[in-house]
């Protein structure tokens, strides 16, 4: 448990979850506690994940810096963030990918969706559009996208996402207990990394 976002931010420095200058910036910027209930306020800088209703979470601050930068984010870039939950890992890509970015949220709860544009206002982020959740996963309408965060355990690897990214494009997601990386290599080719050990709510 630590006192402030800069001692978070230290620590998953240290811990090397954390290896962007862009990153380190976004996570410096972005404070953790601006997400959270107020309940679980003392909590904001525990490397665990909270509460947020709805059996959903916050996820672990480790957990996603080891993500984001799995991502391989830069300046510019069109963004998918699937279960955007608090609006956390929005923000982060937000503040990631600058102005001349774009980041769609999507999210399949009406309430998280008021929560995340609560906590999101603070910030004045003009680079983001948070969408709910249709009948199709993702939002092929607005495909293809440079890089598709999934925040949300999936069973097998989903077609329809891969359809929505660019070539060279890359996708992480958690799929069972390991989060993968995929990297779009040809219109019908990807190439895959596993990395066991994690653990986060279903893909609904």
């Amino acid at each position: 448990m630590f006192d402030s976002q800069s001692e978070l931010v230290d620590y998953l420095i240290k811990r090397s979850f954390l290896n962007s200058k862009i990153l380190k910036e976004s996570f410096t910027k972005i404070n953790r506690i601006d997400f959270i209930p107020k309940e679980h306020s003392l909590l904001a800088y525990g490397d665990f994940p909270i509460p947020i209703g709805f059996e959903q979470t916050i996820s672990q601050p480790s957990t996603v810096a080891f993500m984001l930068n799995l991502l391989d984010i830069t300046l510019g870039q069109k963004i998918l963030d699937i279960g955007s939950g608090s609006g956390w890992t929005t923000a982060l890509i937000a503040q990631s990918i600058g102005s001349k970015g774009k980041v769609w949220a999507v999210e399949r709860i009406s309430e998280l969706i008021d929560f995340s544009r609560q906590n999101l206002a603070g910030y004045n982020f003009k680079n983001i559009s948070i969408q709910k959740a249709g009948k199709e996963m993702g939002l092929p309408d607005k495909a293809p996208f440079n890089r598709i965060l999934v925040s949300a355990r999936a069973d097998k690897l989903p077609e329809e996402l891969i359809k929505q990214l660019k070539i060279n494009g890359i996708m992480i997601i958690p799929i069972k207990n390991s989060i993968w990386k995929i990297t779009k290599t040809g219109e019908f080719e990807i190439m895959e990394q596993k990395f066991p050990g994690f653990s986060f709510v279903p893909l609904l």
